[in-house]
C-alpha cells in the first residue's frame, strides 16, 4: 500500500474533563428545567382555561403538561453522565485535540502552530464548582476550540503552557 492510501487512525484524546462537570451540568440543566416547569404550569393553570373558556381542560392538555414536566427531568438525569463520558481533550507538543457533545459529537484537532489566542472563562455557576473553560482561537474557518469544565487550576496551567508553546513558535499563526 502506498503512503497516500494508508489510513491513519486517530486515537481519542487522553484526558477527561473534571468529574465535577457532571454536577455542574446537572445543576445547569435543573435551572433550565425549573424555568420550563414554571412556564408549563403557568400556561396550564392560567392560559388554558381562558383559551377553552371552560373550567375543564381537554385531556390532551394534561398529557402535554406531563411531557413538559418529564422531558426536562429526563434531560437533566441522562445528559450529564453521557456528556462526561464523551468530553475529552489532549494537548501535545504539536496539536490540541478535543471531543465534545452528547447528541452530536464534535471532534477537533488543530496544530499549535495555528493558535492565535488562548482564553480561560468562568461563569458564576462554574466558579461555584471551581471549573473553567478554555477557548483556543486558531486560524481556522471552523472557529475556536473550547474545552469546557476543566478544573480551574488545570485550565490556568494549560493557558500558561499553551502561551509558552505558541509564543516560542515563529510566524503569525495564519
Amino acid at each position: 500500500m502506498s503512503q497516500a492510501t494508508d489510513s491513519v487512525a486517530l486515537r481519542e484524546p487522553a484526558h477527561q474533563v473534571s468529574p465535577r462537570a457532571v454536577t455542574y451540568w446537572r445543576v445547569s440543566a435543573l435551572i433550565g428545567a425549573a424555568v420550563e416547569w414554571v412556564i408549563a404550569v403557568a400556561v396550564y393553570v392560567f392560559a388554558l382555561p381562558a383559551v377553552f373558556d371552560a373550567p375543564d381542560r381537554p385531556w390532551w392538555t394534561t398529557v402535554i403538561l406531563v411531557a413538559a414536566l418529564v422531558g426536562p427531568l429526563v434531560h437533566l438525569l441522562v445528559m450529564p453522565p453521557l456528556r462526561y463520558g464523551i468530553h475529552r481533550w489532549e494537548i501535545t507538543p504539536a496539536a490540541i485535540h478535543t471531543r465534545s457533545g452528547w447528541l452530536s459529537i464534535d471532534s477537533r484537532v488543530a496544530p499549535l502552530s495555528r493558535v492565535q489566542t488562548v482564553d480561560s472563562t468562568q461563569g458564576a455557576l462554574m466558579r461555584v464548582f471551581k471549573l473553567a473553560s478554555l477557548t483556543v482561537t486558531t486560524a481556522s474557518a471552523a472557529g475556536p476550540i473550547t474545552i469546557d469544565c476543566l478544573d480551574r487550576e488545570v485550565a490556568r496551567q494549560l493557558v500558561q503552557e499553551l502561551t509558552e508553546i505558541t509564543g516560542a513558535s515563529e510566524g503569525d499563526a495564519t
